[in-house]
């Protein structure tokens, strides 16, 4: 039994069971469980039956038999990202809404995307492109393929607008892709720089190539082996600092904590074939090149990617596999055998914050 409507009423209307539910309370602490007829909510800022929430209207404050009250929103894509199962960590909302518009990803856009991880940017980049494009995610590690997929299935339910998944090498897959078939390449990776060749190939002319890394070192290489293709125009690079402001009568003040570095975005766009990149004639700055770049520095260490722990794995995909069960019923009381998994390689159709 499907618990959700389709397609954008999935968003309206009023609370129903399988689905999940924001909770805040006076001192604005933000609680995201999904809705059971079994289920009980309980924090230290109140506590009632999901009962008390199924079938309320959205924006419904509600008075807790403890003499406290709990505001109920459903969550909104920002909230969803920070707070869904994770396997690798996500691409941050502020990030991914740059993304979507330095890379201009327009209704109707083809774009790769490596690797998939949890699904965050997934998420963003299958609404930028609407029913009338295409995404095309690729992931090395069927875990976190498993993940993403559940997490995009989640929020999107039946009416996810054209994806495909596949397991394996970005290389492999761009091997079987169309010369300029493709209007956006994003690269999510550890080494991005190595797949230069293919995304040259399946670009569009004017088509643009964007790398989220989390180092200088990565930055800068990743900019000098773009340039050294002459085939992209010069690259440009930047990071989003968010910081919130305090609002209360006249005392007006920036928050003593902010979000600040996640990481860079470094975005070109291809050149026409036969065609050379315009090259500023500008005196570089004292030792911004040497004989030997770090990167080429045989003795250090080569940037390695943090692995999450096996026992904290089997946990995020137990949650993601309930969850979709949940979902699915309405209920939290339902057994894993009625519910059918999820693979990746096929086209496709995320707790407590």
């Amino acid at each position: 039994m499907t618990i959700h409507p389709s397609g954008p009423d999935r968003r309206r209307g009023p609370f129903r069971a399988g689905e999940r539910v924001q909770l805040t309370d006076v001192k604005g602490r933000r609680y995201t469980t999904m809705l059971t007829y079994e289920g009980y909510f309980q924090s230290p800022r109140g506590r009632l039956r999901h009962t008390e929430i199924i079938g309320r209207d959205e924006g419904s404050v509600i008075d807790t038999d403890d003499g406290h009250r709990l505001l109920a929103l459903r969550p909104l894509v920002a909230d969803y990202v920070l707070s869904m199962p994770r396997g690798a960590t996500p691409i941050y909302p502020k990030d991914a809404a740059q993304i979507i518009s330095l890379a201009d990803v327009f209704p109707g856009a083809r774009v790769v995307e490596a690797g998939l991880g949890s699904g965050a940017l997934t998420l963003s980049l299958l609404a930028a492109v609407g029913p009338y494009g295409h995404v095309t995610s690729v992931e090395r590690r069927e875990d976190f393929a498993e993940i993403a997929v559940a997490n995009v299935e989640s929020w999107y339910g039946d009416d996810i607008p054209p994806w495909t998944v596949h397991l394996g090498s970005l290389e492999d897959v761009m091997d079987e892709m169309p010369d300029g078939s493709v209007d956006h390449v994003l690269l999510d990776m550890l080494a991005p720089w190595e797949n230069l060749d293919g995304a040259m190939r399946i670009l569009r002319p004017g088509g643009v190539l964007l790398a989220y890394v989390a180092t200088t070192t990565q930055l800068s290489r990743f900019a000098e082996e773009v340039r050294r293709t002459f085939t992209f125009t010069e690259v440009e690079a930047s990071e989003t600092v968010v910081r919130t402001w305090h609002l209360e009568g006249l005392s007006v003040r920036p928050d003593h904590r902010m979000v600040a570095h996640t990481g860079f975005l470094v975005t070109a766009r291809r050149l026409a074939p036969m065609s050379e990149p315009l090259l500023e004639k500008r005196r570089p700055a004292k030792l911004a090149y040497s004989d030997t770049m770090p990167w080429e520095d045989d003795t250090l260490a080569p940037i390695s990617e943090h692995d999450m722990s096996a026992k904290r794995l089997r946990r995020v995909l137990r949650d993601v596999r309930q969850r979709s069960r949940v979902e699915q019923s309405g209920s939290a009381h339902v057994s894993p055998s009625s519910s059918t998994g999820t693979s990746a390689d096929t086209p496709g159709a995320g707790d407590q914050s």
